[in-house]
């Protein structure tokens, strides 16, 4: 019996929740990423060296780092419903003010208000998940969550730089129209988010009282098993051994990733591509391959009740990827290795997100997530400015690369030799079985 609700149950959570999810966290991407498009005319346009644009855009993740734990926190008092809608709405509209910048400075300051804005709405997703979904699930829907990412930039490429093609219509730039055009649809999922979300479980009309009293029952189960191990402390949150530990691992993959991430367009330019709009269908090459990673290392993680050694094969593949194509640049090759290492990125994050809610529950775990994910996009400040700098000094992104691979690599030593995390609610489950 209990299986058959468990079934109808999960089915409606997953198809209610998980489709709105992706879309918002698309949407989020997009007006992220498309600064990386964007670069393509904006950075001529407004007289911006490589070095400056690595570096300003990466004041987004100054506000996001700041803010990204009074947030996640707030959201835990005030509920996911509203306080999503009000990052959203927020969000969308500075994501369109970008249009008007006129050069580094202002490029740089509306892009810290934008992650001022956005701080708090991924660990909130999370913690939101972790309010419907027993443990069982969470690689899995935190995988089908993030899927919104690399299908984001592989969909928003070829729009993005359509959207680059209608310079001068309104007396406007191709990039002006790009930002304006991407950031009307946030506000409108913004407010349609204070229509389709539900807070908690018990409150949610599409499931019937069985369904929700078996949800409660198990997720009470988890939380009580993971409290008599150890209940944390919201100040515990931030200086857990574990937490830290965690906290470094995701800024290496971070730094990585989003390093390599902002410069694809301009990598792909580099191999004599002259075409705005041939970059932006190339570019979704490396992340159709790690949409498949982010699907698939989460099935894996689930299946085999595994996450540390999921995620050790993902931060080798990443390290492995950046490095080809590092020693690849300059040819069609170095997309190959591009490609392989976003699988690997993506890959990591399905059995990564799933770890801190192994062992923190409530305040603790809404700080936990925050705190780990604001630490690990400081790593989009760095990583962007770094090879911009090793560009301008080199003229190559060859060795830039190879420094985001050692960062990839310190990912993996750290998830290799510590981050052994045992799971009281899945112990406590089959010891009930």
């Amino acid at each position: 019996m209990n299986e058959a609700v468990e079934k109808s149950a999960m089915r409606k959570i997953y198809i209610r929740l998980l489709p709105f999810a992706v879309l918002s966290y698309f949407l989020a991407y997009v007006d992220r990423i498309n600064v990386s498009f964007a670069a393509l005319t904006m950075r001529g346009d407004l007289h911006i060296s490589a070095t400056d644009y690595g570096f300003w855009l990466g004041t987004f993740y100054w506000g996001y780092f700041i803010f990204e734990v009074p947030s996640n926190v707030i959201m835990e008092k005030v509920g996911a419903r509203l306080w999503i809608a009000r990052i959203m709405i927020t969000w969308g509209i500075l994501a369109g003010l970008t249009a008007c910048v006129t050069g580094p400075v202002s490029f740089g300051t509306v892009r810290f208000f934008l992650g001022v804005a956005e701080a708090g709405f991924f660990p909130g997703i999370l913690l939101y998940f972790t309010y419907w979904f027993p443990t069982y699930h969470h690689a899995r829907i935190m995988s089908g969550f993030l899927v919104g990412l690399p299908i984001a930039v592989a969909a928003g490429a070829p729009i993005s730089t359509g959207l680059l093609t209608l310079n001068g219509l309104y007396g406007l730039s191709g990039w002006q129209i790009m930002y304006i055009a991407e950031a009307i649809p946030t506000i409108l999922i913004g407010v349609l988010t204070l229509v389709v979300l539900t807070d908690r479980p018990e409150q949610a009309s599409f499931l019937t009282r069985e369904e929700k009293d078996w949800l409660a029952g198990k997720l009470a189960a988890e939380r009580k098993a993971k409290e008599n191990a150890r209940k944390f402390s919201f100040a515990e949150a931030f200086f857990n051994p574990k937490v830290l530990l965690l906290s470094l691992n995701y800024f290496g993959i971070v730094t990585a990733s989003l390093g390599m991430l902002f410069f694809i367009p301009q990598i792909i330019k580099s191999l004599g591509v002259t075409n705005n709009m041939s970059v932006g269908w190339l570019t979704m090459i490396p992340y159709i391959c790690g949409g498949i990673g982010l699907v698939v290392f989460g099935a894996i993680s689930d299946r085999t009740n595994d996450r540390r050694w999921t995620l050790l094969v993902a931060c080798i593949l990443s390290t492995g990827g950046l490095i080809i194509a590092g020693m690849t640049m300059g040819t069609w090759w170095a997309i190959v290795g591009m490609s392989i290492a976003a699988t690997g990125f993506y890959g990591s994050k399905g059995p990564f997100w799933a770890m801190p809610p192994m062992f923190m529950t409530g305040t603790a775990a809404a700080a936990a997530l925050a705190w780990i994910n604001s630490i690990g996009n400081l790593g989009g400040f760095f990583g962007p400015w770094y090879v911009g700098v090793i560009k301008d000094y080199t003229g190559s992104f060859e060795y830039g690369l190879y420094g985001l691979a050692l960062l990839g690599l310190i990912s993996a030593v750290t998830c290799a030799l510590f981050l052994h995390i045992p799971n009281p609610a899945r112990e406590a489950s089959a010891a009930a079985e």
